[in-house]
């Protein structure tokens, strides 16, 4: 089980990570159990050096098709060294409502990857650290079938 895992998260390496020339920071938190609590809320640390420019933040969320639901909500926290400078609750079909077809790209299988603008066209005011916290806003304290989830930040690519 563990080699298969590991192959998931290789390829998906591969294909998230190609020549991607715009993008500033990408990381996932990976859920070794298969499921998301609502207690876990996991953190994302990155700097902004280049403030004339505009970013594009994503959601990445990595499910398989046992995943109970066809939505789901989060919320984000954006922060700066001091500050909360965002927070909205956010919703993204993961699955077609009516047939059940899972959405997102697949590797392998049944585990699907998925991207969800957060901000786009996003301006930092000054340069520094910045932290994104997420939190799952479902109905259930446990999310089964989230492999993972994680936040991305490029740049825009008309800059």
């Amino acid at each position: 089980m563990r080699r298969v895992g590991f192959l998931v998260l290789a390829v998906s390496t591969v294909l998230f990570s190609g020549c991607d020339n715009n993008r500033v920071y990408e990381v996932n938190h990976d859920f070794e159990q298969r499921y998301w609590q609502v207690k876990d809320q996991p953190e994302f640390e990155f700097s902004v050096s280049d403030t004339a420019i505009r970013y594009n933040l994503y959601f990445n969320i990595r499910n398989e098709v046992s995943y109970p639901k066809a939505n789901i909500y989060f919320t984000y926290y954006l922060q700066d060294s001091s500050r909360l400078l965002q927070k909205k609750l956010m919703s993204d079909l993961l699955f077609d409502e009516k047939t059940g077809a899972p959405f997102g790209t697949s590797a392998l299988g049944d585990i699907y990857d998925h991207r969800v603008p957060m901000l786009t066209n996003y301006k930092f005011t000054h340069p520094g650290k910045y932290k994104i916290r997420l939190e799952q806003f479902m109905r259930m304290d446990t999310l089964m079938g989230v492999l993972a989830v994680g936040v991305r930040v490029e740049k825009r690519s008309d800059d």
